[in-house]
């Protein structure tokens, strides 16, 4: 179908949504250090199931991988995020996971990092939008595929980890006097 006016997926409603929250999550996460703890696991209780919601609704684009740009989240990039998230966070930042494959394997708690699975989610999610940035209908529908295939198989349970874990530090006692 050659129509000039058929759907385009890279401009739906649901796709122009995700964007917007993957915009917003990307500031938040990348100024993280300007927040208190109690602001910042507040903040992030609310946009992180928004993500994961707006995530959920993006359409299935079947694309053939041609050679993408360089990907924008560089390693420097991942472990500075990681590395500031942590220091926020404090002693905050480890849980037991549950959802690790060699927890199946293992007769003690597996522990991980609150900070390591928003740095997670957060390279995926900036590649996407330098992806989307670049205008290119091909790179950014490639960019689109990637990044809903990569919240199937990966990202979307390491929001899910961060999140269960946030909502526990939040939501703690120890909280119970400070501001929310």
């Amino acid at each position: 179908m050659n129509d000039n006016n058929a759907y385009n997926p890279l401009y739906g409603r649901d796709t122009i949504e995700f964007v917007t929250v993957a915009v917003e999550f990307c500031a938040f996460i990348e100024h993280a250090e300007a927040n208190e703890p109690q602001h910042f696991t507040g903040k992030a209780v609310k946009i992180l199931p928004l993500l994961y919601l707006k995530a959920t609704m993006l359409p299935d684009i079947d694309v053939f991988y041609d050679e993408l740009p360089p990907m924008a989240v560089t390693e420097d990039d991942y472990n500075a995020v990681c590395s500031r998230l942590a220091a926020l966070l404090g002693t905050k930042d480890s849980f037991l996971d549950t959802f690790v494959e060699d927890m199946k394997y293992s007769d003690t708690p597996i522990a991980s990092h609150i900070s390591e699975c928003l740095a997670d989610v957060y390279q995926d999610i900036a590649n996407f939008i330098a992806f989307y940035r670049t205008g290119t209908e091909s790179i950014m529908q490639q960019g689109l595929a990637l990044c809903s295939n990569n919240f199937r198989h990966y990202w979307g349970q390491q929001l899910l980890n961060a999140l269960k874990a946030l909502h526990s530090v939040h939501f703690s006692d120890d909280n119970e006097d400070e501001e929310v």
